[in-house]
């Protein structure tokens, strides 16, 4: 993924606090009550989000080309091969 694609620290911290992270003194305290499954869930959800965003950016480069769908597959799937 492209530097811009990558989800960012703050996005990192919301999902974190959404799955029980605390802004706490400790380390021990501070992850009291964190689900990790549920934060794994959270960052998968927000990466495949992102990355649907990214392959439809693709996609409409790609829509002018005589045979756009396969045009599209394509460049879907050289994503990263080239970075």
């Amino acid at each position: 993924m492209k530097q811009e694609e990558i989800i960012d620290k703050d996005e990192v911290l919301k999902m974190a606090r959404q799955a029980g992270y605390k802004d706490l003194p400790t380390v021990r305290l501070a992850f009291q009550g964190f689900d990790k499954i549920a934060f794994a869930k959270l960052v998968a959800s927000a990466a495949t989000a992102k990355e649907r965003e990214a392959c439809a950016k693709v996609c409409a480069q790609v829509k002018g080309e005589m045979y756009s769908v396969n045009g599209c597959i394509a460049a879907i799937r050289a994503r990263g091969t080239h970075e």
